[in-house]
């Protein structure tokens, strides 16, 4: 991503701004939240903290509470990124409070901060609240409103599977992900991201020793991948690996080491061979070679 040519096109808009729009207008505050979003990818979380802060401002000033709760997760986002959890919490549920009360409780711009909560708690270690955040999520997902997609379902799921693997529940965060691959089945254009779930039920397949299932789950979200397009991306040269470590369990060591050494030429191309995914991928290959005594 280009992001270092964004933020100076970027700039050069808020100047324009600056010098020919009205204070405060609706205009700034949305190319200030894109700012924001360059800031952030970039890693300058303190700048973005400010854009945010000007663009929450000016739609206050013109009455656009609904935005200004949005605005209020964002600045939550980032806050959790400084571990500033405290004014992180006070974001949050300035958002949920406004949320709820304009959209309703159970609507899915409440649940995805519920699901901020949940992480931020679980960050903070503090699991029971975690959980009981990911689980008032989940009852707003069991009986969404009418107009909710597929897709916010099926991401926000995915998301709180993440956090079920992180507590240790690979069980229950295995039962979310094949609702969320479910939910997508019949959309159309969602092969990349029923990819990328089938890939997150191998790593919990792996973690639960169901072996040939994660193998399965791998070969499964590869093909996708590749049909998708990504025959070399870094994504696809780490599920590889993946695919090989389950090879490993199940004693297929030749399909293993070929799995391996397509996962090294990628990652070697796309991300170096210093990089710490490459890394591991030539001590999972040394490991195979071993075993095949080569």
């Amino acid at each position: 991503m280009q992001f270092d040519e964004a933020e100076s096109l970027c700039k050069k808009t808020l100047e324009i701004h600056h010098e020919h729009s009205a204070p405060a207008s609706l205009e700034e505050a949305a190319d200030r939240r894109l700012m924001a979003l360059i800031c952030e990818a970039k890693g300058d979380y303190e700048s973005a903290l400010e854009h945010l802060v000007l663009a929450s401002m000016a739609m206050i000033a013109n009455g656009q509470d609904n935005v200004v709760a949005s605005i209020d997760v964002s600045i939550g986002d980032v806050y959790l990124s400084l571990s500033r959890f405290d004014e992180a919490v006070f974001s949050y549920q300035k958002a949920l409070t406004v949320f709820k009360s304009t959209k309703g409780d159970n609507h899915p711009s409440v649940a995805s901060v519920f699901i901020r909560l949940a992480d931020l708690y679980y960050k903070t270690g503090k699991f029971r609240e975690s959980k009981s955040y990911c689980e008032s999520a989940l009852r707003i997902y069991t009986k969404p409103v009418p107009g909710t997609t597929a897709e916010e379902i099926s991401s926000g799921l995915t998301e709180i599977s993440a956090i079920y693997e992180a507590v240790n529940e690979p069980d229950e965060a295995l039962k979310l992900l094949q609702k969320a691959m479910k939910l997508l089945e019949d959309t159309p254009g969602q092969r990349s991201t029923i990819a990328g779930i089938e890939a997150q039920m191998g790593v919990m397949f792996y973690m639960v020793r169901r072996y040939g299932e994660a193998r399965h789950s791998f070969e499964s979200a590869i093909a996708k991948l590749r049909a998708s397009g990504e025959r070399k991306s870094a994504v696809l040269g780490i599920v590889l690996n993946q695919m090989g470590l389950a090879c490993v369990q199940l004693y297929k060591i030749d399909e293993a080491a070929e799995l391996f050494q397509e996962a090294r030429r990628i990652l070697e191309q796309e991300c170096g061979p210093y990089h710490p995914d490459t890394l591991g991928v030539y001590s999972n290959l040394a490991a195979t070679y071993d075993a095949m005594g080569r």
